[in-house]
Formats: C-alpha cells, sequence, structure tokens
C-alpha cells in the first residue's frame, strides 16, 4: 500500500499539470507553471539521475512530437513550438519521465 501510495505522489504533479490545461489559455504562462511545478517537486525530492532524466525526456518527446505532427498522426490547436504544438508539452512530457523512473525505482524496492 505504500509503494501505491509513492507512486502517486510522484504522479501528482502530472496531474496537476494536466488539469491546468484547460483553464491557463496562455501557453507561455503555462510553460512558466509548469517550470515552478518541476522545479518545486525537484526540490522537494530529487533523487539521483532525475535531471539526466528530465533532459533526455524534453528533447526525445520535442522530436517524437515532431515526427508524429509531420506524418499527421497528430494535430494541434495550440502551436507555440515550432508553429506545431503547445511549447509547455515537452515540459509536460519530460516531467512524465522522472514519475515514471521514479516509480519503477519505489516498484524495484
Amino acid at each position: 500500500m505504500k509503494k501505491i501510495a509513492f507512486i502517486f505522489l510522484n504522479a501528482l504533479p502530472i496531474l496537476i499539470m494536466i488539469s491546468l490545461i484547460p483553464f491557463v489559455e496562455n501557453d507561455y504562462f503555462l510553460t512558466l507553471i509548469y517550470t515552478a511545478i518541476i522545479i518545486i517537486s525537484l526540490i522537494i525530492k530529487k533523487t539521483k539521475n532525475d535531471l539526466l532524466v528530465l533532459i533526455f525526456g524534453f528533447f526525445i518527446m520535442i522530436a517524437s512530437e515532431y515526427f508524429f505532427i509531420n506524418t499527421g498522426v497528430e494535430t494541434f490547436q495550440r502551436n507555440t513550438l515550432f508553429g506545431l504544438m503547445p511549447l509547455w508539452l515537452p515540459f509536460l512530457w519530460s516531467y512524465g519521465f522522472v514519475a515514471i523512473k521514479r516509480s519503477i525505482e519505489i516498484l524495484n524496492t
């Protein structure tokens, strides 16, 4: 039961970020909020390689989303990053990578 609670706590910032999307229409402001949430989350708890995973997730997701958009698989109405996708999207995905890494670590203990 403790593992489930810890995994939920690691996912909580992502749930908060997703819940803000319909309420914050300005992509730049939403990106700023996401950055603050990520920084606070990393200050509260930072495990080994979190920053590396965050940076990896950021760039991998930009490339992946770019590919999906260019193949027509995905489209976005909000396109403040390269005219293709919302600026905040790679920030959300990159922290998702961190949460997944942490969840796997929790399950492996």
